[in-house]
């Protein structure tokens, strides 16, 4: 990822490289079901996946935070942010974006003819889902479509056409992350509604958001069961696909009361163990198998 001035700690934050855990894994997922079809294992194109995937979110952040600044000012939850606290100029967030988009599509050109030609596809995504509260509801699914590319891309960098495994570890993506994004979402639905963004829980209120989260969220349990029956996987790929469901029930026990308090221990917590262990279990049913 590439900086401009100031502390590295101040750009990570801006960012939120943390947040890389939630669609890596699945890059990752993807890249070797790609290799177990094939045989073609690559160390050097899996260090450009995962280089691919740090640039695009990269990206994405650091144009969210500038794109948001004016609001993020204004809410009470996110006034500290990097730009609204005047610890980043809007210039240098747009900056990060422009250079780390740049980096993405050189990366690409080095992997694949398919994926390079794609990347500006894939960009676009990312970046526009920055734009969608300001007019549709449906944001959080752009988001969802834009992380679920991650597990696709990875797949094509191996393997040069669509199969059926990695196009539904994408769908799982949309729908997980669309799902634990409306429930985050739910801290800022009285400012969305006075300020005119547009979110799930801002349309429909708290109840039925969670209730859709929750139909979400079984559509993601039911993909993972359906991606282990596809495939015959055995044990260690199940026991990931059980530990997975569990964290995505959990997050719901958390919030089901409407507790918002607990809302950060759902979405960063939860989500970011589950995918990490999904991804280690589903692994070494690849490789040991």
């Amino acid at each position: 990822m590439v900086m401009c001035s100031g502390g590295i700690k101040t750009y990570l934050s801006l960012i939120k490289f943390s947040h890389t855990v939630f669609a890596l894994p699945f890059a990752i997922i993807g890249y070797f079901v790609a290799v177990d079809k094939t045989g073609a294992l690559d160390w050097k194109v899996l260090a450009l996946v995962v280089l691919a995937m740090i640039f695009a979110r990269s990206a994405a952040m650091a144009f969210n935070r500038y794109l948001d600044r004016d609001i993020d000012k204004l809410n009470p939850r996110t006034k500290n942010r990097e730009i609204p606290a005047g610890k980043i100029a809007p210039a240098k967030a747009l900056w990060v974006t422009v250079m780390n988009s740049v980096l993405f599509i050189i990366v690409t050109y080095f992997i694949n003819d398919l994926v390079f030609y794609l990347s500006p596809v894939a960009l676009f995504v990312i970046l526009f889902y920055s734009y969608t509260k300001r007019f549709t509801s449906f944001a959080h699914f752009v988001l969802g479509a834009g992380l679920g590319l991650a597990p696709i891309g990875a797949y094509l960098c191996v393997v040069q056409r669509f199969d059926a495994t990695p196009v539904l570890l994408s769908f799982l993506v949309l729908s997980w992350v669309s799902g634990f994004d409306i429930i985050y979402a739910l801290q800022d639905e009285e400012f969305d509604r006075k300020y005119g963004l547009k979110s799930i829980p801002a349309m429909l209120g708290m109840a039925k958001s969670i209730g859709l989260s929750i139909g979400l969220h079984v559509i993601s349990a039911g993909i993972i069961v359906y991606i282990g029956v596809l495939n015959a996987y055995g044990l260690l790929y199940w026991v990931g696909a059980a530990i997975f469901i569990f964290f995505l029930i959990y997050q719901h026990v958390i919030v089901g009361k409407g507790d918002l308090s607990k809302i950060n221990l759902a979405f960063f917590t939860a989500n970011g163990i589950s995918s990490m262990v999904y991804m280690i279990f589903y692994l070494a049913e690849l490789l040991l198998r």
